[in-house]
Formats: C-alpha cells, sequence, structure tokens
C-alpha cells in the first residue's frame, strides 16, 4: 500500500465514524463535530508549524484562541454608546498613559548610561506614570461597568461584519505573540514552554476580570452571525415548503442548513490554510525552518537568524489559532472566557498533532478531526460499555454505581491511551513527515 492510498484510507476510516455518529444519534451530532474537528484542525495546523517545522514548545495556545474570540467580540459586537459617553475616552486616554510610561522607560534605559541616575530616572517614570495612569483609567473603569452591567457594562465592538473578526482575531493573536517572542524566545525549550503558559494564564485572567473589555465571566452572548437564525428560518414559507420537499420538518432541517453553512465557511478557511502551509513547508523558508529544528547551531553557522526565524514562526502559528479562536467564538455566539482552560485543551491540541504526525500538515488535520471525534464520543461510548457489563448486577450495587458514574473519565484515560499507542507503535504519527 502506498502512502497516499493509506493517508486516504485514514481520512477514510475518520469519514465513516463521522457517517456512523450521523446514522446513529442524529446527524446534527455528526456535523457539529464536523465543525468543532475543522476548527480543532486549524488549531493543530498553528502549532503544527510551531512545533513540527521549527521545534517551538509552545503550551499557551488557549491564551491566543481566546484573543482571537475576543477580537470577534471588539469587531462584530455593537458599541455600546452609553458606556462610551461615561468613560469610554477615559479608558482610551488611560490606555494611551500607560504605553507612554513604558515607552518611556524604555527610552530612558537606551539614552542615559548606566548608573544610580538612570534607575533613578526609570523608576521615577514608571512608578509616577503608573499612579497617573490609575488616577485616569481607573474611574473610567467604574463608570463604563455601572452602565447596564446586566445586559452591557462595557464598551462593546465596531458593529462590522463578524467575518472580517475571523482575520482580525488573527491579527490580535499575533500581535501579542509578537511582544512575547520578543522577551520568551530566547529561552529554553523547557522554560519558553513555562513562560507561554503563564502568559496564556494571564490573558485569560484579563479576559475574566476586565468587565469593560469583555463583560469578564458575566459573557458576551448575542455575537452576530454569518449565518440566519434557525427560527428565521422557520418563519420563512419558501423555506419551509422546500424542508417539506425533501420531508425533513423545519426545525430539524433549520439546524442541519446552518451547520452544514458553517461548516462550508470553515473548509475554506481549512483549504487556505493548509495551501498556504504546505507552500510554506516546501518553500526554502520552509527547508531553512527545518534545518535549524534540526541543529540550530549549524544553521547559526551558515549565517541563520534563527531567533529571527523562530519570532517569525512564532507569529504566524499563533495567528492561526487566533483565526480559529475567532470561527470557534462565533460558531457559539457567544465568548466565555471562564471555558479557556489551558492545561486541558492545550493538551488536547498537542495530542492532535503527535498523533497525526508532527511535520506534516495532513497529519495535523487527520488528527484534528480523528482527536475531536474521540473527545466527543467516548463519553456515550464509555458509558454504554459500562452498562452492558453491569447489566447482570444489582440495582442497588455500589459496584455498578462506581463504573457508571467512572464512564464521565473516560475522556482522558481514552486520550492517553491513543497517544501511547501511537508513540509506541508509530511514533512519527499516522501521517509522518517525510
Amino acid at each position: 500500500m502506498t502512502d497516499t492510498v493509506r493517508n486516504i484510507a485514514l481520512f477514510g476510516v475518520v469519514a465513516v465514524l463521522i457517517t456512523i455518529t450521523g446514522f446513529m444519534q442524529s446527524w446534527n451530532s455528526a456535523l457539529l463535530i464536523i465543525n468543532l474537528g475543522l476548527i480543532s484542525s486549524i488549531m493543530a495546523i498553528g502549532v503544527n508549524l510551531q512545533w513540527g517545522f521549527a521545534g517551538l514548545f509552545n503550551v499557551g495556545i488557549m491564551g491566543f484562541v481566546a484573543l482571537g474570540g475576543l477580537g470577534a467580540v471588539l469587531v462584530s459586537m455593537p458599541p455600546t454608546t452609553e458606556a462610551w459617553a461615561a468613560g469610554g475616552f477615559g479608558i482610551v486616554t488611560g490606555l494611551l498613559l500607560g504605553a507612554a510610561t513604558v515607552v518611556g522607560a524604555i527610552m530612558v534605559m537606551k539614552r542615559m548610561k548606566p548608573g544610580r541616575t538612570r534607575v533613578i530616572t526609570m523608576l521615577v517614570v514608571l512608578i509616577g506614570g503608573f499612579f497617573i495612569f490609575r488616577a485616569v483609567f481607573d474611574p473610567a473603569v467604574e463608570s463604563v461597568e455601572k452602565v447596564n452591567p446586566a445586559i452591557t457594562g462595557y464598551l462593546g465592538g465596531l458593529g462590522l461584519n463578524v467575518l472580517i473578526a475571523w482575520p482580525v482575531g488573527g491579527l490580535l493573536a499575533a500581535g501579542v505573540a509578537w511582544l512575547i517572542g520578543k522577551t520568551a524566545l530566547g529561552l529554553r525549550s523547557d522554560y519558553l514552554a513555562i513562560a507561554t503558559l503563564g502568559i496564556a494564564e494571564i490573558i485569560i485572567a484579563i479576559l475574566k476580570n476586565e468587565d469593560w473589555l469583555s463583560r469578564g465571566v458575566k459573557n458576551v452572548v448575542g455575537i452576530p452571525r454569518p449565518l440566519p437564525y434557525e427560527i428565521d428560518l422557520q418563519k420563512d414559507a419558501s423555506f419551509v415548503e422546500t424542508a417539506a420537499g425533501l420531508g425533513l420538518d423545519p426545525v430539524i432541517a433549520s439546524t442541519l442548513y446552518v451547520k452544514i453553512g458553517y461548516g462550508a465557511l470553515f473548509v475554506a478557511v481549512l483549504l487556505l490554510v493548509l495551501l498556504l502551509a504546505q507552500l510554506a513547508l516546501k518553500s526554502p523558508w520552509g527547508r531553512m525552518m527545518r534545518a535549524i529544528r534540526d541543529n540550530e547551531i549549524a544553521a547559526e553557522a551558515m549565517g541563520k537568524d534563527v531567533t529571527r526565524r523562530h519570532l517569525q514562526v512564532f507569529v504566524i502559528g499563533s495567528a492561526i489559532c487566533g483565526v480559529a479562536g475567532a470561527m470557534m467564538t462565533t460558531l457559539d455566539g457567544q465568548l466565555t472566557p471562564g471555558t479557556y482552560q489551558p492545561l486541558r485543551f492545550t493538551f488536547l491540541i498537542w495530542v492532535m498533532v503527535i498523533v497525526g504526525g508532527s511535520g506534516n500538515n495532513f497529519g495535523a488535520v487527520l488528527g484534528g478531526m480523528l482527536i475531536w471525534f474521540l473527545w466527543v464520543q467516548v463519553e456515550p461510548i464509555g458509558l454504554f460499555v459500562m452498562q452492558v457489563i453491569t447489566s447482570g448486577m444489582a440495582d442497588d450495587s455500589g459496584l455498578k454505581e462506581h463504573l457508571i458514574e467512572s464512564a464521565a473519565h473516560m475522556r482522558l484515560l481514552t486520550m492517553g491511551v491513543v497517544l501511547l499507542m501511537v508513540l509506541r507503535f508509530s511514533p512519527r504519527g499516522l501521517i509522518p513527515e517525510k
């Protein structure tokens, strides 16, 4: 069997599993798995660029995904005019003062000679700037968050088309990744992992606590959609007539229509990202990145700027994760900062990359679809297996109750077993790098 036939067969297995889900459970469930699997595949490609191309161990993925979600809010939600009038310009002024403080400290450090005078001047700039910043910023935030906090209590966004938010979410993640990369990419791989994880936690903590920006744990709901609402379709006479002609209930037909529409959009983005990633892989830049990954010292000896190239791929991979985060928030229709769990979901994306095949973009897509299918379906399958195993036990049996309750923990166990099996029998992944 050639590699091409084998790879097609692997994708075919995933397609069959999802098709079985459609027949055994519902096509709504199957389409939801497909849509979230497509988003996961895009995230996996972003991580694969960083790890598979350059060997960068980034465990702050959820931070960049959250920034993409924030981008969807800032672009697509309508502005809260009352909040802007109450303190919006005060917040903007405060942020500018904070940025000016940082820039001022940097200029002092660069232009003054080392010594006690430079240290004292920097302290004066930083401490004085901090108090001025808080004096302007805090009252403005308090004023904004008092504006109808049950519904708004934040500044809102620009009210633009939500599809514009997807690339903007990527740009927002790329900008933060550039700032992180300028300070953290000089670290050894284990320290880089710790730094990126810590920064991801900081980003998510900001989203949870800065209500003026993202409503914090109160969540932003009602994010505009690129597709019509199901209830609107159900009120459309022509749609209802078409659904009836196909023998479908209008309610089911409307949900299928919306999910298929999202799937088409996500497939288009995935194909674009995959095409660009493949072109990058086969370009001189891609060969250089793999050379740096395999031996940094030899690459430096050949005149390659390793740190600069690491920064490039770190920013690109993070931007892709940001786009995926904006897509996921659009699909959910809400931004919920409390659901971004760096350790849990970062682990899941890494499993996708490793199982699919590190360094292979098609492997990242396969891993994204397969692992997300398992993540969704393992718990109901585990519950079914436990019910079959305990069917002969008494209803009041403590062992039966324990085994059935344990089915909820099958997800992480299955992910670990799948990862161990792949590392044992196919250590380079299901579709390994050539």
